[in-house]
């Protein structure tokens, strides 16, 4: 059933009757997310950018970074922290870019969910119109360890807050990115989640956890990480060891098509990621192979996550070739049909 918004749809018709952009509406409706009552489509990547020789996250390359997700057809953003700063979010508005917001669970209490500070937040920017939706955790499913070693912990609190967000934001909905398909048990215990993402590294086909969840599920479904890696452990078939884009690109075309197949299904990707990310397995001056991650055997094509290589672009911003396997898939994806709507943003910076 269609969540109703009818206080929200009558303030959209007063903005409307005063000349001003209306309210963005974020719904979900059977599988599909929606955005002002159309069907929404997730073209989007993951972005955690981090300088050379830096190991925290900076955007002081953002308007570049923007246009060249303009080029490639990107209109969806993934990041891993809230941004809390005005003029960030109003460039990703400006560049008619949406924005999916992730919480960790325990930040030291900086707009976390373990203190509870994660509803500051929504309530500080629950109006902007960059945000799409609200998403709790990333792949917790891999780390009983942070839970006193139960996971059931990690879940009563995601059920729990996204309650909690529900009672003060009926304009998102709230997500999680959940290590492949969660299960049967984990999605009956969580009513809460309104829009299910999973990471998903099964080699260069991803479509077949489409299957299962077509089967396990009546709930929207999107692909909150996928791709690949451009290093190559190891020579494998036709690609050689060491750097190799043209493996990267090969399987980012046979992973996007494979998610885009059913949009009935599937409400879209945020590709794994934007940007190398020098920062993750070694000298964050320099470039290194290796790292570590739970999927590590599903990485196309050499079962190995070299961590600093998985942007479509390089730290440089210089373009891979995967970059415009994504541009051409994208663009030649059916245009969004909602006008991308603003409204006056009356916020105050408190930047961190």
């Amino acid at each position: 059933m269609k969540r109703s918004f009818s206080l929200l749809i009558l303030f959209a018709l007063v903005f409307s009757a005063c000349g001003k952009s209306p309210v963005t509406l974020v719904q979900t409706e059977g599988r599909k997310l929606l955005l002002n009552n159309n069907p929404y489509l997730i073209k989007g990547i993951c972005y955690h950018p981090v300088p050379k020789g830096e190991t925290k996250r900076n955007f002081s390359s953002i308007a570049q970074d923007l246009k060249l997700m303009q080029e490639a057809g990107i209109n969806t953003i993934r990041v891993y922290a809230p941004i809390d700063k005005l003029e960030i979010l109003d460039q990703i508005n400006a560049a008619g870019i949406k924005l999916i917001v992730g919480f960790g669970y325990n930040q030291d209490g900086q707009f976390d969910i373990a203190s509870g500070s994660i509803l500051d937040y929504i309530k500080k920017y629950k109006h902007h119109p960059a945000i799409l939706f609200w998403e709790l955790g990333n792949e917790y499913n891999y780390h009983p360890e942070w839970f006193e070693g139960d996971l059931a912990n990690w879940y009563k609190a995601l059920n729990t807050t996204a309650q909690k967000i529900k009672a003060i934001d009926q304009n998102h909905p709230v997500a999680t990115a959940h290590g492949e398909i969660p299960s049967e048990e984990v999605l009956r215990d969580n009513p809460n989640i309104d829009i299910w993402g999973v990471n998903v590294y099964r080699w260069d086909q991803p479509g077949s956890l489409i299957t299962e969840w077509e089967e396990r599920s009546k709930l929207p479904l999107y692909f909150s990480e996928a791709g690949a890696d451009s290093f190559m452990a190891a020579p494998k078939d036709d690609y050689r060891a060491g750097d190799n884009q043209t493996a990267q690109a090969d399987a980012t075309r046979i992973i996007l098509n494979q998610i885009f197949e059913k949009p009935n299904i599937v409400n879209g990707v945020t590709l794994f990621c934007f940007t190398d990310g020098w920062w993750k397995a070694g000298n964050p001056n320099q470039q290194d192979q290796g790292g570590w991650a739970p999927f590590s055997s599903g990485v196309p094509y050499d079962g190995a996550p070299n961590e600093e290589y998985w942007g479509i672009v390089d730290i440089d911003r210089k373009k891979k070739e995967a970059f415009f396997v994504l541009q051409k898939k994208y663009n030649d994806l059916q245009t969004n049909p909602s006008p991308y709507t603003q409204i006056p943003t009356k916020l105050k910076n408190q930047n961190n």
